[in-house]
C-alpha cells in the first residue's frame, strides 16, 4: 500500500503541476518550431508568423462583452499613410488573422502525426480497498509503466512493467502481503497489408506536405491581400481627387451662372442663363453624391483595416502624386514567358502540382489495404517472486513467436476506398489541368488589360490637354460674343471628366501591373514601397521590345483584321 500511496501522490502532483497555460505554451513552441523549419526550407528565411492578438494573454472569463462593444464604439481620428494602412490591415484584419490561424492549426495537426512515430510512455495506477463479510479488509494497488513505438515500416515495439501489490488484513491472522512485478516485451511486424514506409508513414508525409501547402497558400494570400489594400488606398485617393474636381467644377459653374445672368440683361438670351443655372444645380448634386460615395468607400476601408467605424481617418494625398510621378512602369513579359514564370513561381500552382502527386500515392495506399493481413508477432515476459519482488526469476520467463493471418474475405469497404482513390486521382488531374489553363488565361488577360489601360492613359492625357484648351477658348469666345454659354458649360464639364479620367487611368494601370505580377508569381511585397518597384522578371524571361509591335498596339484594330476570315 505504501508504494501505491506514493505513486498516487506523484500522479496527482504531476497533473496539478501541468496547467493549461503550460500546454498552451508547449503547443506554441512545437508549432512555431515547425513553421520556422518549413518556412526556412521554402523561402530561406522565416516570416516569424504568430497568431497572438491583444486578447491572447488574457483569461477569456475576464473579457466581458461590454468591453468589446465599447471598443468598437470608439471614436477618434488619425492620418493613415499607405504604409500605416498595410501595417494596420496585417495587425487587425479579421480575415488575415483567420488565415494565420489556419496555418497554425495545420502545423498543430502535424505535431499529432509526428507523435505517432515517437516513443509513447504510459503510466497507470489503480488502487482499491476491499472489505469482506468476515470483517477482514484488504487493499491492492496495480501500477503499469510502459513505452511503445511505431516504426515507419509498420512494426511496433513495446515494453511494459506491471506491478501488483496486495495487502490483506484479518482479525484472525497476521496481515499478508503479495507483490508481483512483470516485465514484458512485444514486437509486431506486418508483412503484407500495412507494411512498408510508403504505406505506414503516408499520413505523416501528407501532414508534412499539408503544412507546406498551408504556408504557400498563406504566402499567396499575403500578396493578394497587400495588393487589395494598396489598390483600395489608391482608389480612395482617386475618389478624393474626383471630389475635389467636382467641387472645383461646381464653383466654376457658379461663376458661369453669375456671368450668364449678368450678360442676360442686355447681351444674352434669358434661356442661356437658365441653362447655366441648370448646370450649376447638376454640378451641386454630383458633388454631394461624390462626397457620399467617398465616405461610404472609406467606411468599408476601415473594416478592412480593422478600425472602429467611428474613427475618422485621413489619407495621405502625397502617395497619389508619387504614383503619378512614377509614370507607367513597364512589365517586359509576353503571354508565353509570363505563363512559364507562373508555373515555376505561383504558390497555388505549385500546390496543385504537388497535390496531383499526392493523389497518386493515395491509390497505392488504398491498394495495399486490399491485401491479406500477415503479421509476425513475438513477445516475452519475465516475472518476479512474490516475496523478493525486486529480483526477477529467470525460471518464470515466457516467450512466444508466430504469425497471424487475416484473409481478405470481406473487403467491400477497402474496395470502395480504393475505387474512390482512383476517381479522386482523375479529379485532381482535371483540377491541375484547369488550374494551369486558368493561370495561362489570367496572364493573357492581365497583359491585354495592361496594354489597354496604357493606351487609354495616352488617350486621356491627350483629351485633358484638349479640354484645357477648349475651356480657355470658350471663355474668350464668350467674352467676344462669338460663343454661347452652352459652349462654356460643355467645355467645363469635359474638363472635369478628363481630369478624373487621367487619374483613373494611372491607378488602373498600376492596379493591372500589380495583378500581372501576382498572376506570374513575381510580386514581392517585402521591399520598401514595393508598389513602385519595377520588379522585373529574370533576364531569361524578359521579352525584347519590338518597335513595330509597340506602335501597332497604339493603333485601333479594324474588325476585319481582328476577327479574321
Amino acid at each position: 500500500m505504501r508504494c501505491g500511496a506514493i505513486g498516487l501522490a506523484l500522479g496527482v502532483w504531476l497533473v496539478a503541476g501541468c496547467s493549461s497555460a503550460y500546454y498552451r505554451k508547449s503547443a506554441d513552441r512545437a508549432v512555431y518550431g515547425i513553421l520556422g523549419e518549413k518556412e526556412t526550407a521554402l523561402y530561406g528565411r522565416t516570416n516569424d508568423l504568430h497568431i497572438d492578438t491583444a486578447y491572447s494573454a488574457r483569461d477569456p472569463k475576464e473579457i466581458p462583452a461590454p468591453e468589446i462593444i465599447a471598443d468598437r464604439a470608439r471614436a477618434g481620428q488619425q492620418t493613415v499613410s499607405l504604409e500605416d494602412a498595410l501595417r494596420l490591415a496585417v495587425e487587425l484584419n479579421r480575415q488575415y488573422q483567420l488565415r494565420k490561424e489556419t496555418v497554425y492549426l495545420t502545423a498543430l495537426t502535424l505535431t499529432g502525426d509526428r507523435r505517432d512515430f515517437a516513443r509513447q510512455p504510459v503510466a497507470l495506477l489503480n488502487t482499491a480497498l476491499v472489505r469482506d463479510s468476515d470483517k477482514s479488509a484488504g487493499g491492492n494497488a496495480a501500477g503499469q509503466l510502459s513505452v511503445s513505438q511505431l516504426l515507419k515500416n509498420g512494426g511496433t515495439v513495446s515494453a511494459s512493467l506491471v506491478s501488483d501489490v496486495l495487502r490483506y488484513f484479518s482479525l484472525t491472522s497476521d496481515p499478508q502481503r503479495s507483490i508481483l512485478n512483470t516485465l514484458s516485451l512485444k514486437f509486431t511486424q506486418p508483412l503484407l497489408r500495412g507494411a512498408g514506409v510508403e504505406i505506414v508513414a503516408e499520413n505523416l508525409k501528407q501532414s508534412e506536405r499539408d503544412v507546406i501547402y498551408a504556408l504557400r497558400s498563406f504566402g499567396q494570400y499575403q500578396k493578394t491581400f497587400a495588393v487589395e489594400v494598396v489598390t483600395t488606398y489608391f482608389r480612395l485617393l482617386q475618389r478624393k481627387d474626383a471630389v475635389r474636381n467636382s467641387y472645383e467644377n461646381y464653383l466654376n459653374l457658379i461663376k458661369a451662372r453669375e456671368r450668364a445672368e449678368a450678360l442676360a440683361k442686355d447681351r444674352l438670351p434669358a434661356f442661356q442663363a437658365d441653362q447655366a443655372r441648370q448646370d450649376e444645380l447638376r454640378a451641386k448634386s454630383t458633388y454631394i453624391a461624390s462626397v457620399e460615395q467617398y465616405r461610404s468607400e472609406l467606411d468599408q476601408f476601415k473594416v478592412t483595416l480593422g478600425l472602429p467605424i467611428g474613427t475618422a481617418i485621413h489619407l495621405a494625398d502625397a502617395s497619389l502624386k508619387t504614383l503619378i510621378g512614377a509614370g507607367l512602369i513597364p512589365v517586359p513579359l509576353t503571354a508565353e514567358s509570363g505563363y512559364e514564370l507562373a508555373v515555376q513561381l505561383r504558390p497555388d500552382l505549385l500546390n496543385e502540382i504537388d497535390q496531383f502527386e499526392d493523389s497518386k500515392r493515395k491509390i497505392t495506399v488504398a491498394a495495399n489495404a486490399l491485401q491479406p493481413g500477415l503479421t509476425f508477432i513475438a513477445d516475452g515476459s519475465l516475472a518476479s517472486g512474490t516475496t523478493d519482488y525486486a529480483r526477477f526469476d529467470l525460471h518464470r520467463f515466457r516467450g512466444s513467436a508466430g504469425l497471424g493471418l487475416d484473409l481478405p474475405v470481406d473487403r467491400l469497404l477497402q474496395r470502395n476506398v480504393y475505387r474512390t482513390a482512383t476517381i479522386r486521382f482523375e479529379r485532381q488531374l482535371r483540377a491541375l489541368a484547369a488550374a494551369l489553363d486558368t493561370a495561362r488565361d489570367s496572364v493573357r488577360q492581365s497583359l491585354r488589360t495592361l496594354a489597354v489601360v496604357r493606351q487609354n492613359y495616352v488617350i486621356q492625357r491627350n483629351a485633358l490637354e484638349l479640354a484645357v484648351k477648349r475651356v480657355e477658348s470658350a471663355e474668350l469666345l464668350l467674352q467676344a460674343g462669338r460663343a454661347q454659354i452652352r459652349d462654356q458649360l460643355e467645355a467645363q464639364t469635359a474638363l472635369v471628366l478628363a481630369q478624373n479620367a487621367v487619374t483613373q487611368a494611372v491607378v488602373d494601370y498600376h492596379a493591372a501591373r500589380w495583378k500581372l505580377l501576382l498572376d506570374t508569381g513575381r510580386l514581392q511585397i517585402d521591399g520598401e514601397r514595393w508598389w513602385l518597384q519595377p520588379q522585373e522578371p529574370p533576364a531569361s524571361f524578359i521579352a525584347p521590345v519590338d518597335p513595330a509591335a509597340k506602335a501597332a498596339s497604339q493603333d485601333v484594330v479594324p474588325p476585319d483584321k481582328l476577327f479574321g476570315p
